[in-house]
């Protein structure tokens, strides 16, 4: 992002603020008609990003816009200011029916260009790339021979399905419509945590708890980024926030740079697991299969728990095999400071209660918003001044606008995917390779997801990614009573972590800067530290007691699985339990928890003897074999 400096650099912060309050009052008092929303959303955040971001970082102008970042800002305007000025008759016309007008044709063109260059600017270039591809399958598609030919489109045709087609998909599409409503209100509320001293708190908070033991400073990079995920929609950002802290405490007890950036980018990137906010695409999700986002937030609970289970059982590994110590006593905060930011959990209690009481998304976010405000005036130290106010909301407006693109972007792609039967036919071609297999299926698909997560963002990865196999799930796993919300969170955890494995992850690469390690050897040890993540993704199928289904058993049985599992591969790779463990046994423990995780042709209570068995066993001999030394030392 530019650093932009003059009168220049306040006229688009105002911009910003200006653009997220009104999302923020129309998320109080109630949204105008869809099509003017989603007009308005994208009128004032496409031209924001070409004065923000240079085309070219090496060669553009630093700080101010260069004149053709004007003109495309200028001609990124015209088409969505077109819309809203003519809403009505846009939201009357017959898609495909009424007449698609040589205006129409040059305003969705301008539509389209100017959104694949923001998209390539201020998000991903792999993600514009993905787009184009979309459009240009949908014009030379019919030439394909097999199973992924497709019927020809006239230019007409795909303009209108990319552009106004705002029932379906498109640039207007139903997922413009979330991010436009629910989402920028849940990022104006992460915002205004952020500038009342939630983050503080949360890191505070962090340090009392997991600080003074072993291995401190990687616990509570854990543990503050779970906090710092409620608020984020980020893992970069959630990288770069609470990493700058914890990167350098890590290194400085002793572990290497390129372990502390994978452990702070396993816990950012989980961040977007973490009820009760969970991230942007939690809520498409919730859009998406019409399931309520307080069932969504229960279902996913205890799974996100494992996953930060899983990296603090790691990291206490780690830390016990290379003798790291705890933080230094002065850098850990006194109770009484962390209790002095308590009055700032109130108001995610009130996002809570209002969720689970199926009030809107939107109107729970901004009542929680405005109670953050509130709330926050209650102490000196947390009071916002009105210009703290003010760049909350130009923080959130930041944050929005890049995500607005991305969003519309993929519901391009995923227009051209259903226009074109390549939901069907890409479908179809995984249900083939995985030869009717439920277990193969879903490997590839978890692939899939993995292989789009190189360079898309968590949000369109997933959205793609379940658009195309989500089907497939749900036919195979008939037999098993998998449903639509199973299929979802398992596609959903893959494409979180997308973000934290190699060869292009994009919050390993940003832990990697801190930590002036190398990315690629960031990201491998983030991915293991990880673990959780492919774990418990495949449980959301095969063990639903984690979504808290079934009785009370099945809920203890389905947790113990993962808990026994988890701690076995963790201590595997790490190398140590209650003591150092050989090659040997390291392979068998791992194997263990490997045949206790994915071992679904064995019933739930074999499974759980076995991974609590060889844990138990392993820990037992451990500590009868360290005895002696423990007499030999008194």
């Amino acid at each position: 992002m530019r650093q932009l400096s003059g009168p220049l650099r306040w006229v688009c912060w105002a911009w910003a603020a200006a653009a997220a309050a009104v999302h923020l009052y129309f998320g109080g008092t109630g949204f105008p008609e869809p099509i003017q929303m989603r007009g308005f959303h994208l009128l004032v955040f496409t031209p924001l990003l070409f004065l923000l971001y240079p085309a070219f970082p090496a060669r553009s102008p630093r700080h101010r816009p260069s004149w053709p970042d004007w003109a495309w800002a200028a001609a990124s305007a015209v088409p969505h200011g077109w819309v809203m000025w003519n809403w009505m008759s846009v939201a009357d016309r017959m898609e495909y029916v009424d007449p698609f007008t040589p205006l129409m044709m040059v305003l969705g063109i301008t539509a389209i260009v100017t959104l694949l260059e923001a998209i390539r600017r201020a998000v991903e270039p792999g993600l514009a790339w993905m787009v184009a591809g979309s459009l240009a399958y949908m014009q030379w598609g019919y030439l394909i021979p097999g199973v992924l030919n497709a019927r020809p489109f006239s230019p007409a045709e795909i303009v209108e399905a990319s552009w106004l087609v705002p029932t379906a998909g498109g640039i207007y599409g139903p997922l413009t419509g979330i991010v436009a409503t629910t989402i920028a209100v849940f990022i104006l509320f992460g915002s205004f945590m952020q500038g009342s001293g939630t983050g503080r708190l949360f890191s505070n908070l962090g340090a009392a708890v997991a600080g003074r033991y072993t291995g401190g400073p990687a616990k509570v990079a854990v543990v503050t980024s779970g906090l710092f995920g409620t608020m984020s929609g980020s893992s970069v950002s959630n990288v770069i926030t609470t990493g700058a802290m914890t990167i350098p405490l890590m290194v400085r007890v002793g572990y290497r740079p390129a372990v502390a950036g994978g452990i702070e980018s396993a816990a950012s990137v989980g961040g977007a697991l973490m009820p009760p906010v969970m991230g942007a695409a939690a809520f498409v999700m919730a859009e998406i299969t019409n399931i309520p986002y307080g069932e969504i937030v229960v279902a996913a609970a205890v799974g996100a728990v494992l996953y930060y289970f899983a990296i603090l059982s790691a990291v206490h590994f780690e830390a016990k095999r290379l003798g790291l110590s705890a933080m230094p006593l002065k850098d850990i905060p006194a109770w009484r400071e962390v209790l002095a930011d308590a009055h700032l959990v109130l108001p995610i209690a009130v996002l809570v209660w209002l969720m689970m009481e199926r009030w809107s998304g939107n109107f729970a976010a901004f009542c929680a918003t405005v109670a953050m405000v509130l709330v926050a005036m209650l102490r000196r130290r947390s009071r916002m001044s009105p210009f703290a106010i003010l760049d909350s909301l130009a923080q959130a407006g930041l944050t929005m606008a890049p995500l607005a693109v991305s969003i519309a972007g993929a519901g391009i792609v995923v227009s051209a995917l259903t226009a074109t039967g390549m939901v069907v036919a890409f479908g179809g071609i995984i249900k083939g390779l995985a030869g009717g297999n439920l277990g193969m299926l879903l490997v590839l698909l978890a692939l899939t997801v993995l292989v789009l997560g190189l360079g898309i963002p968590t949000t369109p990865s997933y959205i793609i990614a379940a658009a195309i196999g989500v089907p497939q799930v749900l036919e195979l796993g008939r037999g098993l009573g998998v449903d639509m919300l199973q299929a979802h969170l398992f596609t959903f955890y893959f494409a979180v972590i997308a973000d934290a494995t190699p060869p292009v992850a994009a919050a390993a690469f940003a832990a990697a800067a801190i930590a002036k390690s190398s990315p690629t050897i960031t990201s491998i040890h983030a991915t293991r530290f990880g673990i959780a993540g492919f774990t418990v993704g495949f449980a959301f199928i095969y063990d639903p007691g984690i979504m808290l289904r079934g009785g009370l058993f099945d809920i203890l049985m389905a947790t113990g699985i993962q808990l026994a599992a988890l701690t076995l591969i963790t201590s595997a790779y790490a190398g140590f339990l209650l003591a150092p463990m050989g090659v040997l046994l390291r392979i068998a423990l791992g194997a263990a928890g490997l045949m206790a995780a994915f071992g679904h042709v064995l019933d739930d209570t074999t499974r759980f003897l076995l991974g609590a068995g060889a844990l138990a066993g392993v820990a037992a001999w451990q500590w009868a074999m360290a005895r002696p030394k423990r007499g030999e030392a008194r």
